[in-house]
Parts: C-alpha cells; structure tokens; sequence
C-alpha cells in the first residue's frame, strides 16, 4: 500500500501533538518539524488541513503553537485520512462489462475494510512510547 508523504508526515505530527494532552500545551511549529523532521512549510499547510476539520487547533503570536482539537483516544487514522487525503478513500468504479459487477464489489469490500481498520487505530494508539504495539488488519 502507498501512503503518501501528506498522510504520514500528518500522522507523524498528530502523533507528536498527542504527547501534550490536548489544550494544555501548544507546540511551536518550528519545534513539531525538526522534530518529526520534516520541512515546516510542507508542515504548515497539513496542520491548516486538520486544523480546518477540527483536529488541531492553533494560536497565534510569539506564545502560538498548536496543540489537539480532542482527546487523543477521540482522533483515529480514519480522521486523520480524511482530513489530509481524502481521495484515498474514494473509489470510482463502474459495473461496465460482465466482471464489472464483480470487480466492484471485490474493490468495495476492501475498501470498507480499510476503512473499519483505519477507525480502530486511536491517535494515542500511535503516540504510546510501547515500541512493541502491534496493528492488526
């Protein structure tokens, strides 16, 4: 499966966030991108992303920074996918031919059971310091 950059550096700073519980800490986004190295101009623009749907909530000005929107344990990889990359879990098929019927609902299929996978993982599933947790789909 390829995830794009967008997606895993979201889920990279949503996971960082999450070590602050939600409204009590804002991090500055210059202190979220070196330490999820990644570029904070990229960084910007997907926080502005979750922040649009609620995610993530900012302040602005010299004591600024973001922090979550909700509890970690409210926020799932199916949020954060459709917050940043929602065409990932659209799908376009047609029941044109004598095996369109059947491709579809094959393709359908998975994709509800992507989607189901990606509710049951918590953003503080993904912010635990436990290096041996272990996803399932």
């Amino acid at each position: 499966m390829r995830i794009s950059q967008k997606l895993e550096y979201a889920c990279r700073a949503m996971a960082q966030l999450a070590k602050h519980p939600a409204g009590e800490t804002l991090t500055r986004l210059d202190a979220l991108a070196q330490r999820e190295a990644v570029s904070a101009n990229f960084l910007v623009q997907i926080l502005n992303d979750l922040k649009r749907t609620g995610l993530v909530e900012s302040k602005r000005g010299k004591t600024g920074g973001y922090t979550l929107g909700k509890s970690a344990k409210e926020i799932t990889l199916f949020d954060i996918t459709t917050a940043v990359e929602p065409s990932m879990l659209s799908h376009s098929l047609t029941k044109d031919g004598e095996s369109g019927p059947a491709v579809e609902k094959a393709w359908l299929g998975l994709s509800t059971q992507l989607t189901e996978s990606l509710k049951k993982v918590s953003l503080s599933d993904l912010a635990s310091s436990d290096e041996s947790t272990m996803f399932y789909i």
